[in-house]
């Protein structure tokens, strides 16, 4: 797989093959009419309205904001009245939904969300979908097992001898690779970055979406091309609020929806307060 990114798409008319949407860091609170939870009620409409051949919604982890079961509920509320024009969710935890009381929050996290274990495959529409999520929680920062390192590595062998894409998402970015994640910026998180990087280079077809930095669509680093070693990785802003290379939180709702072609993914970032696309953060990869 070959990355390129570009800015503008060329025929409109073609229909894609398979299309998602991801959103990240909802940070759910208790308070219905509480910002948060109304930009997750904004999203949801958004794609509701725009997107109804979507597969899934899928979500890179900070559904809630402290990982407390009234919070999943209040979730499960706003899902609940806009469902009707939803495709299904699918996620994987954040530093939030985990905290500290990792003993705790893992299983009600997976009671909550449905999900199978900390981390997950799905095959949808004919293509490999990857969920990776830390196994205890020690802060900002996620810790991935050997044994769940090992499983990555054999899952994504499972299309190595082919181009098409398989997309991987995780709540905390590599460091040095999008926005948010540079030494400076201090918003990286995985203690196998290391590890991991080594798996991912094995497996240049993946395309690896993250949240954690809520740092806006536009600014610079939203897309990593690899740097000719690694693969795609796109990080996903936040529907709750957004963070700026001035270091400032910023009012606000975004994430991303992405189309799969026979040649290329193509990655839209949306305002989901606005309804409209972000200027700027319009992506392609390249197969």
């Amino acid at each position: 797989m070959e990355n390129r990114v570009g800015n503008r798409v060329e025929n409109r008319a073609e229909k894609s093959l398979l299309s998602f949407q991801v959103i990240t860091d909802t940070h759910i609170v208790t308070d219905m009419e509480h910002e948060h939870n109304r930009n997750l009620d904004r999203a949801l409409k958004d794609i509701a309205a725009h997107a109804p051949e979507s597969c899934g919604i899928m979500h890179a982890g900070d559904v809630t904001d402290n990982g407390e079961l009234e919070e999943y509920e209040t979730f499960k509320q706003i899902w609940d009245r806009n469902k009707a024009g939803l495709p299904p969710l699918y996620a994987t935890s954040g530093n939030h939904d985990i905290c500290d009381d990792w003993q705790r929050c893992i299983p009600l996290f997976l009671s909550q969300t449905g999900m199978t274990g900390m981390y997950h495959d799905h095959w949808i529409g004919g293509y490999h979908f990857i969920f990776l999520g830390t196994e205890e929680g020690i802060g900002l920062f996620c810790t991935l097992s050997d044994e769940q390192l090992t499983w990555l590595d054999a899952k994504l062998g499972e299309e190595a001898a082919t181009d098409k894409p398989v997309f991987i998402f995780l709540h905390q970015p590599l460091k040095d690779t999008v926005a948010g994640s540079l030494e400076a910026q201090n918003w990286y998180g995985v203690t196998q970055d290391e590890e991991l990087k080594a798996v991912l280079k094995k497996h240049r077809q993946a395309i690896l979406f993250t949240g954690h930095t809520h740092w806006e669509l536009g600014a610079p680093h939203t897309y990593f091309d690899g740097g000719g070693t690694l693969p795609a990785m796109f990080n996903a802003a936040s529907a709750a609020y957004l963070w700026t290379d001035e270091d400032e939180h910023k009012d606000g709702s975004q994430g991303f929806y992405v189309d799969v072609y026979a040649d290329r993914v193509l990655v839209r970032g949306r305002d989901f307060e606005r309804s409209e696309w972000v200027e700027g953060a319009e992506f392609e990869v390249r197969l």
